[in-house]
């Protein structure tokens, strides 16, 4: 059944704002645990209202069965989860990276609570993901995500839903986490890992000496330094992490 223009607005604002809040939520970039509820359902109601308006996306809405709405909804709960899922594989690279760093340097012990989400994070990671995070809104990212939004509208506008899920994209951005992770922090693992070999070859020839004990202040000591040397080159690596999550982005919504 064919709907009103103003009931088709208000139920393309709805879906968009479904679409929306699990990419604004779920999405770590856009974390905001510590915001009041009225805050966060204002700032997506009022973007997906304006968004709507200015695309003109309510033109897609023809039907108002329950059954149809459903189904609409559904669409955009699975499409707002693959655009999050797009943002939190490239940030997890931060967290990998660090996690791969505390472990080597013996941080792997320690860790910080997260206040918006009260779970353990590892401490390198953590500073990590915080510079990521800062470099990217300090390059007007959050402006290409916003523009990628309304990409995503025009590509795949509410009610219409997905004509298919690319596989190969989603398994490509999950191992965008682990290879950039790694390239990340590649300098200091490589650093540490020929130093575990130094102390290996000295425990054998100097056996009186616990190179177990003395290892730890030298390994955090030049892994910090390294690290911290290392900040200066990571720009590339920074393009390509915030790289992935558009090209995954125009991957699923073509």
């Amino acid at each position: 059944m064919l709907v009103d223009a103003k009931i088709a607005t208000l139920l393309a604002i709805m879906l968009v704002t479904v679409r929306f809040s699990v990419v604004f939520l779920l999405s770590p970039l856009f974390s905001m645990g510590r915001l009041p509820v009225k805050f966060r359902l204002i700032f997506i109601l009022a973007l997906s209202f304006i968004l709507v308006a200015a695309n003109g996306a309510g033109d897609t809405i023809h039907v108002t069965t329950l059954g149809t709405m459903a189904e609409a909804v559904l669409f955009e709960l699975l499409l707002g989860g693959l655009l999050s899922f797009g943002i939190f594989t490239a940030f997890a690279a931060f967290q990998l990276g660090g996690r791969i760093v505390d472990l080597q340097m013996g941080f792997g012990v320690a860790g910080l609570i997260d206040p918006s989400t009260n779970t353990q994070a590892p401490l390198i990671g953590t500073v990590l993901n915080l510079m990521g995070v800062l470099t990217f809104f300090l390059l007007d990212g959050h402006h290409l995500v916003l523009r990628g939004l309304v990409y995503s509208l025009e590509k795949v506008p509410p009610g219409i839903g997905l004509e298919g899920i690319n596989i190969q994209a989603l398994v490509a951005q999950f191992g965008v986490m682990f290879v950039l992770g790694f390239a990340l922090v590649a300098p200091v693992i490589v650093t540490l890992v020929l130093l575990d070999i130094a102390m290996a070859i000295a425990a054998r020839t100097m056996p009186q000496v616990n190179i177990f004990i003395i290892s730890f202040p030298i390994k955090i000591f030049i892994g910090l330094s390294v690290l911290a040397l290392s900040l200066g080159y990571m720009s590339p690596m920074l393009e390509k992490i915030y790289a992935s999550i558009f090209d995954y982005w125009e991957l699923i919504l073509g």
